[in-house]
């Protein structure tokens, strides 16, 4: 998923406020501008304060950033093969099963076939038993939003990762994630957590790390609101194809979300 997070980041911009905070320059004055944004946004100064309490640039995150290429060179056979093994297909076959009465009642509420779900979860992060990442979200973020190449995308993903904190839904200590801020265990960006996430176990909050109910639901909700319809063809040039736009932007994970979710229903 990290050689795909540019084209998900800007498939998922949110509104920046008019007083965004000024890249570059001294971090620590950065920091507290984006402390007056937060406040601004409805964030409790607690939050903020935990938050951003001895809050640091995390230099590796921002050369891991610069080293980034954005264009892929494999073809689509070659990047599937390492993608999609007999492994991973049958741990996903093993997944519907365990999980079909959850994926039932998903499919009723979004129209979106468990297939499709169960493939993004496995390719994301192994069905939530891969790699989530292990950084801080908060510095992570921070570091991107100080940078002046990208500033106001990321702070509004740092904004949306303070909301999340605010409304319940994850503990500070729990905000943990990959190199671009992504989160849980099919790498929501905390703008898109605080969109299309849903609390689909009932316990009052949206749990995307722990809870594979809310996990399952919030990733169908965004292929749902995004257009996806249950039955239609979701090949490439599909309508289903182009609404999984808002998930990537890379036409060869599209189309390996397709081919893994056919194999695991046995097409």
């Amino acid at each position: 998923m990290r050689k795909f997070y540019l084209a998900i980041l800007f498939s998922t911009v949110i509104a920046t406020p008019s007083f965004a905070a000024r890249c570059g320059g001294d971090f620590n004055s950065f920091v507290a501008s984006m402390s007056a944004d937060a406040q601004a946004a409805g964030v409790s100064q607690a939050v903020i304060s935990q938050a951003f309490g001895g809050v640091t640039q995390d230099m590796a995150v921002l050369n891991f950033d610069r080293r980034q290429r954005y264009t892929f060179n494999k073809t689509f056979e070659q990047y599937v093969s390492t993608r999609v093994g007999s492994g991973r297909i049958n741990t996903g076959r093993a997944m519907l099963q365990r999980n079909a009465a959850l994926l039932s009642r998903i499919e009723a509420r979004f129209g979106v076939p468990r297939q499709i779900l169960v493939a993004i979860w496995g390719l994301e992060t192994d069905f939530g038993h891969g790699d989530m990442g292990k950084l801080p979200v908060i510095r992570t973020l921070t570091t991107l939003a100080h940078d002046c190449r990208r500033s106001e995308l990321f702070q509004g993903e740092l904004l949306a990762a303070l909301k999340i904190v605010q409304r319940g839904d994850l503990p500070l200590r729990d905000l943990i994630g990959a190199y671009a801020g992504e989160i849980g265990q099919t790498q929501f960006l905390p703008s898109s957590y605080i969109k299309y996430g849903v609390d689909f176990d009932g316990d009052g909050r949206v749990d995307l790390r722990h809870s594979v109910p809310d996990v399952l639901a919030s990733t169908a909700n965004l292929l749902h609101t995004n257009g996806f319809k249950m039955g239609a063809p979701y090949g490439e040039g599909s309508e289903n194809f182009e609404a999984m736009r808002e998930w990537n932007h890379a036409t060869i994970y599209r189309k390996t979300i397709g081919y893994f979710a056919d194999q695991l229903v046995g097409r």
